[in-house]
Formats: C-alpha cells, sequence, structure tokens
C-alpha cells in the first residue's frame, strides 16, 4: 500500500461516518413504544444538530480526500467546523446528559438511596401515637 492512499482511506470512513450521521437525522424512527424504566425521562436529541454534525464530518472528509489539489479545502475545513459546532450547541443537553449521567443510584441493605438526595423520596414521619 502506498501511502499516498492513506487520505483516501480515511477520508471515505469520516464519509461513511457523516452519511451514517446524516441518515440517522434524516430517517424517521419507527420503534415501538416501551416503558420507561428510568427515573428521569431520556433527554431527546436535536434531529438538526444531529445532520449538522453529519454535514461537518462530510465536510471535513472532503477536505482530506482532497489533500491540497482541490482550492476550497480552506472553505470546506471552515464550513466543517462551523457545522460541528452548531450541531454541538444544538445538542448541548443530549452530549451533557450522555456524558456527566453517572447511572442508576446506589442503594444500601434496607433500600434507602445513598448519594443524591434530592432524587431520594422523602424519609417516612414518624407516627405519634
Amino acid at each position: 500500500m502506498r501511502i499516498e492512499a492513506v487520505p483516501l482511506i480515511v477520508g471515505a470512513l469520516l464519509a461513511l461516518l457523516g452519511l451514517g450521521l446524516l441518515a440517522d437525522a434524516w430517517i424517521p424512527e419507527d420503534v415501538a413504544p416501551f416503558r420507561e424504566r428510568r427515573r428521569r425521562p431520556r433527554t431527546e436529541r436535536s434531529l438538526g444538530g444531529e445532520a449538522m454534525i453529519g454535514l461537518g464530518v462530510l465536510c471535513l472528509a472532503g477536505a482530506i480526500v482532497s489533500r491540497d489539489s482541490w482550492d476550497y479545502v480552506n472553505v470546506a475545513i471552515i464550513a466543517g467546523a462551523v457545522f460541528l459546532l452548531i450541531g454541538v450547541w444544538m445538542n448541548r443537553r443530549y452530549l451533557r446528559d450522555r456524558f456527566v449521567n453517572r447511572g442508576a443510584l446506589r442503594r444500601d441493605e434496607e433500600g434507602r438511596t445513598q448519594g443524591h438526595e434530592k432524587d431520594a423520596p422523602p424519609p417516612p414521619k414518624p407516627r405519634i401515637r
């Protein structure tokens, strides 16, 4: 394999990733309704933001594939960076939930939650007779 083929392979893989993101954003989801088992509802992603990220990845893939032979490489890189930033901004709540959410709370032997007291139910009031 020649070294000149590496940008073509990397660019093709990035283009496939970008097309996958665009397809995920534009193809309607036909998911059967399911019962939510989480304590908090899931954060919805912005489909427009996901499409912007896909367009940004496609712009950057085009810049990598073209190397220095294309006159608009700088325009493609700037447009790709702008699309990526806009897409990340539109999906900031979804991305924050994906990175920050630690999963289920731990419980002790008696079934009480530990850690986040704001999510825990209030303790039962003592009965006075």
